[in-house]
């Protein structure tokens, strides 16, 4: 599977725990399990954002050019995520 096949996997997935939690909000769920799925959506879009740096650093390093993306604009995007 390629990188961005699993991005994408952990971005879908995170999207479908997203509409869950709107519909536990909308529910008038209990607090604890509304919560408790936002930190679930949450992990998995720092997940797929930390895949989409890592492969871009490595890419950065793969190009002997150091292609479009410095390396002060990759800690950039990593620190946005931190």
């Amino acid at each position: 599977m390629t990188q961005q096949r699993r991005v994408l996997n952990r971005l879908r997935r995170a999207r479908g725990q997203l509409d869950a939690v709107i519909t536990a909000v909308e529910a008038g769920d209990p607090c604890r399990d509304i919560v408790t799925q936002l930190a679930a959506v949450s992990s998995a879009l720092d997940r797929a954002g930390y895949a989409i740096v890592a492969n871009a650093m490595k890419e950065c390093l793969i190009d002997a050019e150091g292609g479009e993306t410095t390396p002060e604009e990759l800690e950039r995007l990593f620190m946005m995520l931190a």
